[in-house]
């Protein structure tokens, strides 16, 4: 949670805990851990389902409200009791101590089902230098490479197999994350944010330039922006609005 320049070692026998190099590499890590999927991939049709354009209005006043203080609150806890989660808030209050548990298990819990989504996400790059899927995208992905029946054979249901090709590459995904973290903040954690956060903004950059140029690209913005006003008095989009915002806080449990 510290952003303060420090390093890793000891003095007098009391270990110092190592911190980042700079503000450029804690910015980067820290917006790599607000922006992932359910920025790129989850948020336009969770605006979609919730009244378009008209979404935009409650998560600006959620992101207002909720995320950017908590976010700020959260940095400024770290700063200033400089420690994990769990010692930072102890040092807040010793009733608070549960909260920088909280944190650790979402961020404990998210790190699980990133792992198998970048490894969905290497192997579905792998498969399209060659379009392996050929003509059957669906029965390629569900039935070869997850070889998942859709749970209705008889029979069906959660299965302790090793299926090779997805078990492999999350392998690999969780060596390569396990060795970053044991290399340390400034050469694991912040190396990787400096290198993978650029390369991420470009490499969405070209998918939403290429976008644009397909068919139907002006009919689904035209579907996703064009505002819904009755959806303003819906409490579930006030709900959504508010649980999308959580995800700018995150990046200061995390960091």
């Amino acid at each position: 949670m510290s952003s303060s320049v420090g390093s890793s070692g000891s003095a007098g026998g009391v270990r110092i805990r190592e911190s980042f190099a700079g503000r450029k590499a804690f910015i980067l890590t820290a917006i790599g851990s607000a922006v992932g999927l359910g920025n790129i991939w989850r948020f336009p049709y969770i605006t979609y389902e919730n009244g378009g354009g008209a979404f935009l209005i409650p998560y600006l006043i959620a992101l207002l409200t909720a995320g950017i203080p908590i976010l700020l609150f959260d940095y400024a806890v770290g700063h200033k009791f400089r420690g994990s989660p769990p010692m930072a808030f102890k040092r807040l209050h010793p009733g608070a101590e549960v909260i920088g548990w909280f944190q650790v298990g979402i961020c404990f819990l998210i790190s699980i089902y990133y792992a198998a989504i970048i490894a969905w996400a290497a192997s579905y790059t792998w498969f399209s230098l060659s379009q392996a899927w050929g003509d059957d995208a669906e029965g390629f992905f569900f039935a070869e490479y997850l070889q998942y029946d859709g749970g209705g054979a008889e029979g069906a249901g959660l299965s302790v197999d090793f299926v090779a090709q997805v078990g492999w590459p999350l392998i690999a995904v969780w060596a390569l994350l396990l060795f970053c973290l044991a290399v340390g903040v400034r050469r694991g954690i912040a190396t990787v944010s400096l290198i993978g956060m650029p390369v991420l903004f470009v490499m969405f950059a070209i998918l939403v330039a290429y976008s644009l140029t397909l068919e139907g690209a002006a009919a689904g913005l035209n579907a996703l922006f064009t505002p819904d006003w009755g959806a303003l008095t819906d409490a579930t989009v006030w709900i959504q609005a508010y649980g999308r915002s959580s995800s700018a806080s995150r990046s200061g449990s995390a960091s």
